[in-house]
Order: C-alpha cells, then structure tokens, then sequence
C-alpha cells in the first residue's frame, strides 16, 4: 500500500488539481494547482470547509466505500464562472479528489446549443411563412390571382432570406475551417475594396447614400485571401449603406499606420447614421447579435456578416475595431500586417 510520502510526491507531479483526505478526514496533501485553485494553508484542515459544497462532499463519503464518484465544482468570478468535474477514489486508507477543469468545454457546449438554437429560429420564421401561404394558395386563395401574386412575392422574399442564410452559414463555417491557415499569396487590397465599392454604387445611389473613397489610389499589395478581403469590403459598405440613412455619406478610406508591432494596414467604413449605443459595441460581432433584430430582418440581414468579418480578420493576423458614437454614426476598421 502506498505511503503517505509516496501520495504527496504523486499529487506533486500531477497537473491537474488534486487533494488527498486521511481517515480523520483531513486534507493530508495538496498540490499547488489546488492551492491555486482552492487557496493556500488547506492541508490539515477539515475537507468539508475547505470544499464545502453537498455534492461533493457526498462523493467523498461515497468514495470511502471504494466506490468510485463525481460531482461538478462551480467557483464563481467576476466575469465568469469556473466548472470542474471533482472525481474521488479511495487509495489504500485515503481518498484521492482530482479536478478536471471543464470551463472552456462548457463554454463550448453552450455555444454550441446557442448556435442550433439560432439557426432553428432563424429558419423556422421564413419557413412557417412559406408554409401557410402554400396552405392558404392551395384553399381558399387558389382562384385569387391577386392573393396569388401577393402571397408569391412574399414567399419569394422568405425563400430569399433563408439562402442568404445558409450562405452565409456555409461562409461562417469556411472561413473557421481556414481560420489557423495563413494566407501568403500577396494581392493588392486598394485594388479589391474599390471593386467591391463600384459593385455597390448602384445600390448606394438607391439609397440616396454619397459613396466616397478616400486614399484607394495607390496599389497596397500584402498577404491576403482576395476573396475573403472582398467579402469583408462589400460586408462593410454594404451595411453602412444599409444603416446609413438617405442623404448621408459613406467613406471608405485605406491608409497605413504605425503601431507597436510595425506597419499596418487600416481599412475603414464610416457611416453617418444614428450611432449604436455602447454596451452594444463589445457583441456586434457575435453570431446572430443585432441591435435591433427586426429592422436587421428587414434590411436583409442574417445576423452573421460581422462574425465572418471577424474570423476573416483573425485568419489574417489581423483585427476588426469597432467605434460609435450616439447621433455621430459608426467607423468598422479592418487592420491587416503588411508582411
């Protein structure tokens, strides 16, 4: 059977966590992760205050047993909580508690149902659109022409929204897929955003939007995917376009910066719109995000465009900022590395 010594130098040596409890219930062993985790001076102390919850104090007992047992740990934070899964086996005249940190795979999981749950939302609306028209065209409404166009050009409009859906899905799914692979072919980025820029011109004049382009003039060659890039371009013109406001203007501006880490690239949208309130700023580019969700739905959009800018920009070593003021509309800066 193990010694007490042997015990301490296996909890040293273990990355994760770990306590041992003696027979008179006190801690007898600790390592510095659990100290870390759970604070310093606990050896020689009651296990029941230093760990305190039900549950896991009921897999202690149960493991004194022999019998094998979990519970989950939860410490709150500031900012968030922190999830361990305590596992407890007896060794020998002791029980061994090892924790498992499961923050990050919580986090995930939780993302994860988030993300279903969105979509499912997201298409469930369109959907059962379309299908009580069809219902509706195949009643009472089968010799309505009028009823019929109407109901068609609505179905058209829902059937439209979820293939921009999907599209912008199977984007988001791409470019995470791509996020770890660098781009290292160079292209010129003055050359893509005023492509993307002419494109949107029609659409801006429409809108009774000026489009002006600033600093576009000189060719700007770095490591970019072009197609990623021009998404990102016609992303941002498009929604401050969008947002914007009849009668405003729109400026897209390329230019260079000095920063810490050298020379960057700085390509910037500044619309002249309402402004989006502060507290907003820190999740536009969450997936599914908007600050106003049904005025996003009417302007055609998915909820999506500025998390795939974001994992663009992150793709290319680079940053998506950010920046509104209330009444004085909003800037999106895209900045990339030169090299």
């Amino acid at each position: 059977m193990p010694n007490d010594a042997f015990l301490r130098d296996f909890l040293a040596a273990m990355p994760d966590p770990a306590l041992l409890v003696g027979q008179d219930e006190r801690l007898i062993g600790a390592n510095l992760a659990a100290e870390s985790l759970l604070g310093t001076g606990i050896v020689g102390r009651h296990h029941a205050f230093v760990l305190r919850h039900p549950e896991i104090l009921a897999a202690i007992e149960e493991a004194w047993t022999g019998t094998r047992a979990e519970a989950r740990h939860v410490i709150p934070r500031a900012s968030h909580e922190v999830i361990h899964r305590m596992t407890a086996a007896r060794v020998g005249d002791h029980v061994l508690c090892t924790f498992q940190d499961l923050t990050d795979r919580e986090r995930m999981d939780a993302m994860r149902r988030d993300f279903v749950a969105n979509v499912s939302h997201e298409l469930r609306t369109p959907l059962t659109s379309v299908l009580g028209f069809i219902e509706t065209l195949r009643g009472p409404a089968r010799e309505d022409a009028a009823a019929r166009d109407r109901f068609l050009a609505i179905m058209q409009t829902e059937a439209e929204r979820m293939v921009r859906l999907v599209r912008d899905l199977l984007n988001l799914s791409r470019v995470e897929a791509q996020e770890r692979q660098r781009p290292t072919e160079r292209h010129d980025v003055a050359l893509l955003i005023r492509s993307a820029a002419h494109s949107l011109r029609p659409q801006a004049e429409a809108a009774r939007v000026k489009l002006t382009l600033e600093g576009l003039e000189a060719s700007a060659d770095v490591p970019i995917d072009p197609d990623q890039i021009t998404q990102v371009a016609m992303n941002l013109i498009e929604n401050a376009i969008k947002y914007g406001g009849p009668g405003k203007e729109v400026t897209v501006r390329l230019d260079q910066i000095q920063t810490p880490r050298g020379a960057k690239l700085r390509f910037a949208v500044r619309d002249q719109g309402e402004g989006i309130e502060p507290h907003h700023l820190p999740r536009l580019a969450e997936r599914f995000y908007r600050v106003d969700s049904h005025r996003s739905r009417e302007k055609g959009g998915t909820g999506l465009g500025l998390a795939i800018v974001k994992h663009i920009a992150h793709r290319h070593d680079g940053k998506l900022v950010i920046e509104s003021e209330m009444g004085q509309g909003s800037t999106f800066t895209l900045i990339l590395p030169m090299g």
